[in-house]
């Protein structure tokens, strides 16, 4: 019985012990605290290293998502080079000397040997080059981009990032939102997925890919968040819509990608605000990719992008406006003018009249009316709900082709693809930017890489006046000359080039 009493009293004092010395090192912090235990009631040290994390976010999640999508991303992205050839004339320094009437007399030097003064300017050739990035949209080449990245460019490459070379032919330009459509010959392509610009929230996480500064930084990933949306009248085009990020983009970023965490691409880099040139701030701005999309698909299907038209004059409206026109609020477009013989003075539409809603859509102010018209289609009704006189009315209107859509390129024949040129009429306002207002002829608008043309010395800007000395004034006229030139016969052209005229001749190519 003593044994026994003698072993319960052992027992009972090690089970007190073992709680007193959990109640002790509870109180002195010697027990680690599990994650799933209440931290309420825990304080954190500034600066230590054993703070707590949020047990909400997987680090080593997101972590994988930002490595997952840029390994994802960057094959989509080109760098783009491109490169202007400018040429001018240097004057020979001793022209003055050897034109010189004493001179010619002390030689006697006679006059029919003189030297003409325009020879003694030699020609010579300046290559300004640009540098750009891009997104492969397709598997079969194509590309979007900036306008500006490849403006004016006589010479367009394209590297991969498996350091794939390839020269890169425009599909088609709009200067109005800054996209363009460059092709390459290739396949089986990369291509981006598309995403929808629409749902980007403010405050999500986005990467932007390109190529700051130069080709050596080429594929440089950034990242950073949605700062806002809709961001206009920054001037950088005509129709402004940029999605702001504080991701880095610099100079050679222009068009580049800037992509959502799920590896969609939902804008194009396009601009900066640089504080006084020295670089990146944190203040972007990117292309939304419902824009480009839509640009895109119009050049690629017919060359040129097709806009609605309204037919008024907008402005926006300020709060002493809205209580002059008796309204809720200052959102909408206040209609200051209708154009003759417009779709809107033929709806009915009068100044004074305060837009809010395009097919059910709000309009916030003028900026955002004329983006919602120009992405429709000619022809296309659509519904306007507007204010007039304190009254909300609806109005139905067929929309009519903006007046400055660009011009659409003429069908050119095979013999001219094979020349490798694009020609277009003279309009008044080529023949004030290029300087033929006296001359009859057809503008080069493109000229092929590597084609016969280029090798000839033909750019974009020059006019073709005659051809085997027959005049051409139109493109109906150049077409039915080339297309009565046969394979291997002599082709020989009068141009001008700004002020100078010259000739060219060779033999037409035939079929590749």
């Amino acid at each position: 019985m003593k044994s026994r009493k003698l072993i319960l009293t052992i027992v009972g004092a090690v089970f007190v012990g073992v709680i007193v010395g959990l109640v002790l090192s509870s109180n002195m912090s010697w027990t680690n605290v599990g994650l799933a235990n209440d931290t309420s009631q825990r304080q954190t040290v500034l600066g230590s290293t054993n703070a707590p994390l949020n047990n909400n976010i997987d680090v080593a999640a997101l972590d994988n998502a930002f490595v997952q999508v840029a390994r994802e991303i960057k094959p989509s992205v080109v760098t783009i080079t491109s490169a202007k050839i400018i040429k001018y004339r240097r004057m020979n320094p001793f022209s003055d000397f050897f034109q010189d009437d004493f001179f010619r007399r002390f030689f006697q030097v006679p006059d029919d040997q003189q030297r003409n003064r325009g020879q003694d300017q030699e020609e010579q050739e300046f290559r300004q080059q640009g540098l750009g990035s891009g997104v492969i949209v397709s598997q079969d080449g194509y590309i979007i981009t900036n306008n500006h990245v490849i403006k004016d460019a006589d010479e367009i490459t394209v590297l991969t990032i498996d350091n794939k070379e390839y020269t890169a032919e425009i599909v088609g330009t709009d200067a109005k939102t800054d996209v363009a459509v460059i092709k390459i010959d290739a396949n089986n392509l990369p291509a981006i997925r598309l995403g929808d610009s629409d749902k980007v929230q403010v405050g999500q996480w986005v990467l932007a890919i390109g190529n700051p500064f130069s080709a050596e930084l080429e594929h440089t990933v950034t990242h950073g968040i949605v700062s806002a949306k809709g961001r206009s009248s920054f001037q950088l085009a005509e129709y402004e819509d940029f999605i702001q990020t504080d991701a880095a983009i610099n100079p050679g970023n222009s068009g580049g990608a800037l992509v959502n965490l799920r590896g969609e691409l939902i804008g194009i880099n396009t601009a900066i605000i640089s504080g006084g040139g020295r670089g990146n701030v944190g203040i972007g701005f990117a292309i939304p990719v419902n824009m480009a999309r839509h640009v895109m698909e119009m050049l690629i299907e017919k060359g040129h992008v097709e806009r609605g038209w309204l037919g008024v004059m907008i402005q926006g409206i300020d709060d002493d406006m809205a209580k002059a026109l008796n309204l809720e609020s200052a959102e909408g477009a206040l209609v200051a003018q209708v154009m003759d013989d417009s779709p809107a003075k033929k709806a009915g539409i009068k100044i004074e009249d305060v837009i809010i809603e395009v097919d059910g859509k709000k309009v916030e102010g003028p900026s955002r009316l004329s983006l919602m018209v120009a992405s429709m289609q000619p022809d296309s009704n659509v519904k306007l709900k507007l204010i007039r006189d304190g009254e909300e009315k609806i109005v139905t209107v067929k929309l009519g082709e903006h007046p400055d859509t660009e011009q659409k390129v003429a069908e050119q024949p095979k013999s001219t693809e094979k020349i490798g040129i694009r020609v277009e009429d003279l309009t008044s306002s080529t023949r004030k930017e290029y300087g033929y207002e006296e001359d009859d002829g057809v503008l080069v608008t493109y000229v092929k890489n590597g084609s016969i043309a280029y090798r000839e010395g033909i750019r974009a800007g020059d006019l073709i006046k005659a051809i085997n000395k027959e005049k051409i004034s139109s493109v109906n006229e150049f077409d039915k000359v080339i297309k009565s030139i046969k394979e291997d016969d002599i082709v020989f052209m009068r141009l001008k080039k700004g002020t100078d005229h010259y000739y060219v001749s060779f033999k037409m190519p035939g079929e590749k």
